[in-house]
């Protein structure tokens, strides 16, 4: 029996090295305040928790500011914060640009984007009452009735500079009738758009941003969905209009409101000189959100920042683009035949900090689904997108196998899994054995016991 457990404990202590031996990734966690040293409890105020928020947030990581050589950005009082150059695709800050947050009413972007792609600006659009039905105490609204009928354009103007949200609802129900189809398949479009300009992180469940838990986004997302924004010039002319009125007509009352993103806005103390568009959010639960788009004439950035402390949210948006426009430069590429490339179908630059080489980056050319003869050539500087381009490619091309570290980490992850059984299996084993064993020794008391007791007889 002792023979038996001293090779089931070999056996369980030889898995166990082996399972430490095992790569696993691992996610990074905050350290725990736990362990503070005597100097910070003795001698010190406590401060405000506020304050301490504030400050620790402008203190997170800035994931950018660790690659090599890379320009150190700014801190933000945000919780997530992104610039995206919009004609590369570059992402040039980020600050946790995949964390899940709430995006309030910069949803209304994309409700836009869509009701560009779908809609005549002629649509007449009509305010329900299920679209009245979204207003809360103290929502943003223009104070339409049901029944009131306005243009798709006039729409999209209360929208995007007042905020409206019912008009939001209705813009969703008039581009979905459009389409023989109603408000829920508008939704669906939302969350398939999203995914076709490359965002992973986000589920719409309204056109507007009022809160529901289920409706989230994150700040590459926001970011995909303004980059595609510069498409449509008709976007640029109703965000940089700071005043807009809607005649009185036959169904509706008159209508004035002014644009309510103040960097837009010029006279105003936090007017940015190269901002051509954006949109304003605030929830409770969401906090500050503003997406900025602007052009300096050289370059057009979008910059992104989630969940921001009030006071801060321009002042945070101002450092991000001063940092864009004065840190990075484009590249021009010449691919020459290389990896079977034929030529470049659109923007031949990447967005690189000033001074970098061409050198530096590493490329990958991923085949388009549909299997033609149009492919993506992406360019990442330590795993962080540079430029992304669309090329045409002939038959001999040599595509990078997509999913093939996706495939190690989850072989990986399954011969942990099968070490993991294992030591499972063997602890049970010896949890057995040691049951057996205690069981077997008070037997054997037992008729040890018996037989002195017939022996006194």
């Amino acid at each position: 029996m002792k023979n038996i457990i001293r090779t089931a404990g070999c056996l369980l202590l030889s898995l166990m090295l082996a399972a430490a031996a095992v790569p696993r990734a691992v996610r990074a966690t905050a350290p725990q305040d736990g362990a503070q040293s005597q100097d910070s409890v003795q001698g010190t105020e406590a401060k405000d928790p506020y304050q301490q928020q504030l400050e620790d947030t402008y203190k997170q990581e800035v994931q950018t500011n660790k690659l090599k050589e890379w320009p150190q950005g700014p801190g933000i009082y945000g919780d997530a914060g992104i610039v995206m150059d919009a004609e590369t695709g570059a992402v040039l800050y980020g600050k946790n640009i995949d964390q899940q947050e709430y995006p309030a009413s910069i949803t209304k972007l994309l409700t836009a984007l869509l009701a560009f792609e779908y809609c005549d600006m002629t649509e007449d659009v009509v305010i329900t009452a299920e679209s009245l039905t979204c207003l809360g105490d103290g929502y943003a609204s223009i104070g339409l009735k049901e029944g009131n009928v306005i243009s798709m354009e006039q729409a999209l103007y209360a929208m995007l500079l007042a905020s409206s949200n019912e008009v939001a609802y209705a813009v969703g129900e008039t581009v979905a009738k459009t389409q023989g189809e109603d408000y829920q398949w508008f939704i669906d479009e939302m969350n398939r758009k999203v995914e076709e300009l490359g965002g992973t992180n986000s589920h719409f469940v309204n056109t507007n941003g009022v809160h529901e838990e289920d409706h989230y986004t994150c700040a590459r997302d926001m970011a995909l969905i303004a980059k595609e924004l510069f498409d449509y010039p008709e976007f640029f002319t109703i965000c940089q209009t700071t005043s807009y009125t809607i005649p009185a007509s036959a169904t509706t009352e008159e209508h004035i409101f002014q644009q309510k993103h103040e960097m837009l806005v010029p006279g105003y103390s936090d007017y940015y000189e190269y901002a051509v568009g954006g949109k304003t959010g605030y929830t409770t639960e969401a906090n500050n959100t503003l997406v900025t788009m602007a052009d300096n004439g050289e370059m057009k950035l979008v910059c992104v920042t989630l969940k921001v402390f009030p006071g801060h949210v321009y002042s945070d948006t101002k450092a991000l683009l001063d940092y864009g426009f004065s840190n990075f430069q484009h590249m021009a590429i010449d691919v020459d035949g290389s990896q079977g490339i034929e030529k470049i179908l659109d923007t031949a630059s990447v967005t690189i900090p000033s001074g970098f080489e061409l050198s530096s980056l590493k490329s990958d050319l991923e085949q388009v689904t549909g299997g033609n003869s149009t492919a993506i050539l992406s360019y990442t500087y330590e795993d962080n997108p540079v430029g992304r381009l669309q090329v045409q490619v002939d038959k001999g091309a040599s595509f990078e196998e997509a999913g093939a570290q996706e495939e190690e980490e989850a072989s990986d992850s399954g011969v942990g899994k099968v070490l993991l059984v294992g030591v499972v299996v063997i602890v049970l084993i010896l949890g057995i054995l040691l049951l057996f064993t205690a069981w077997c020794r008070r037997q054997r008391r037992r008729r040890r016991r018996g037989r002195r007791r017939r022996r006194r007889r």
